[in-house]
């Protein structure tokens, strides 16, 4: 839902209306969790999404209308999970568009382990500030999504039932902020820039690979792009990578470039 552009169903209405594309089956799943988004993997911390998404929603939907092929697509952690979706289930998904997503761990996520940290301390700990922030009439104050985005992306990344602390591992020590290499190695496995060398054959099966991202992404996102934009080019995997003019909000209008592609795709 973007307040200022269309809604998706009215876009969709529109490049159907004006023969951008023909008619497709779009189901619009929430998937939104406590610890914030969804990066629609399975985890103990969170839950099993990715089985949810291709074991319950995917016979649903086709319980109830004919489908020939499935694509996938999003932004922003949709964007991480259509690109790593497509990886693990080539089986499932012919095509995938990777708007924004999460990508180089390094560069959109570290920048906010210390705000965190000063956060969690504050707060008696991850669970106290996550109580804290549901508390809060105003959830959309400067400042406090870095926090949020740091026990989300630890859930999902790098969940341990046995850990006391959330079911959940930090890639830092909640005391004094020391690294935990050993779990940022967890995290780095989900990484789409290290992922492409293991499932570069998934990757090849699919009908259309689409990333895009904004050069003036607010998360550093652009960097990952470009990286899974060379390291698919060095594995000669057919994909249509661009870049625009923007940041990482308010960039529903660049489905007007990745759904006709999806919709030939899938037709085709």
């Amino acid at each position: 839902m973007d307040p200022m552009g269309e809604d998706l169903k009215s876009k969709l209405d529109r490049l159907i209306r004006t023969g951008k594309m023909g008619p497709m089956i779009v189901p619009m799943v929430d998937c939104f969790t406590k610890v914030g988004g969804n990066q629609y993997i399975n985890s103990t911390a969170t839950g099993r999404y990715d089985d949810y998404l291709r074991k319950e929603i995917v016979p649903f939907v086709e319980s109830r209308y004919p489908v020939s092929r499935r694509g996938i697509w999003g932004k922003s952690s949709g964007g991480y999970g259509s690109i790593v979706q497509g990886m693990l289930h080539p089986d499932t998904w012919s095509a995938l568009a990777d708007h924004s997503g999460d990508a180089l761990f390094e560069y959109c996520y570290i920048m906010d382990f210390p705000k965190a940290l000063a956060a969690f301390r504050e707060h008696g700990g991850p669970a106290g500030w996550l109580r804290w922030f549901w508390r809060q009439s105003n959830r959309r104050v400067e400042g406090l999504y870095p926090i949020l985005n740091t026990i989300g992306m630890a859930a999902h990344y790098s969940p341990n039932p046995r850990s006391p602390t959330m079911g959940i591992d930090f890639p830092f020590d909640l005391e004094t902020g020391e690294w935990r290499p050993e779990v940022w190695a967890r995290w780095r496995r989900w990484d789409p820039v290290n992922m492409v060398a293991r499932y570069a054959p998934s990757l090849r099966r699919m009908r259309l690979v689409y990333i895009d991202c904004g050069t003036k992404d607010q998360y550093n996102l652009i960097w990952g792009a470009r990286v899974i934009h060379q390291r698919l080019l060095e594995r000669r995997i057919k994909h249509v990578y661009e870049e625009f003019d923007d940041t990482h909000s308010f960039i529903t209008y660049r489905y007007d470039v990745s759904l006709p592609r999806m919709y030939r795709a899938l037709r085709g």
